[in-house]
């Protein structure tokens, strides 16, 4: 179901996503948009496919997106000839994708943040030792001495051979 979502970002994306939000149609306005009659948004409702805003006075209010989701079960239903559980499998499903993108996204954005401040910090440390490795050369072998002595395989041919050796288990070991 493809909702209109778009990507947020710019200020007038996110003034568009609120607006398609925006619950501002009655019962009957909302009703007439999406082609159906008022009781239908009732049943859909009820069943769980859709979840109107409410007022003070617990009226239901449609956004433009509800009447975006009442046209798709329209043509789920009619079109393709699902029915109203199956419609809300593919709305749960659909959902649940949406959260999934906006979640990558997110951490797509997070990681390249990371990325441009590792970045930065190792240009920084290039900065400050110009002549000197970030890792000193003189630490290596001491680093596959420590991996040794902690069972760490500190390259592929220790790996194998620690593969090798038997499992010691028991008391003692």
């Amino acid at each position: 179901m493809a909702r209109g979502r778009r990507r947020p970002g710019r200020a007038d994306d996110r003034q568009a996503v609120v607006s398609e939000d925006r619950a501002v149609y009655i019962i009957s306005v909302a009703a007439e948009l999406a082609g159906v009659h008022p009781q239908t948004l009732r049943i859909y409702e009820r069943k769980g496919l859709l979840t109107p805003a409410r007022t003070a006075g617990n009226n239901r209010r449609y956004s433009d997106r509800d009447i975006e989701r009442l046209r798709e079960i329209q043509r789920l239903t009619q079109i393709q000839g699902i029915n109203l559980a199956g419609v809300k499998m593919i709305v749960e499903m659909e959902d649940r994708l949406d959260r999934m993108r906006r979640r990558m996204e997110r951490l797509d954005r997070e990681l390249e943040a990371a990325v441009l401040r590792a970045k930065d910090e190792l240009e920084r440390m290039r900065e400050r030792h110009p002549r000197s490795d970030i890792v000193p050369v003189s630490s290596v072998r001491p680093l596959r001495h420590a991996a040794r002595q902690f069972g760490v395989a500190a390259n592929a041919r220790s790996a194998s051979s620690e593969a090798r050796r038997p499992i010691e288990a028991g008391p003692g070991s």
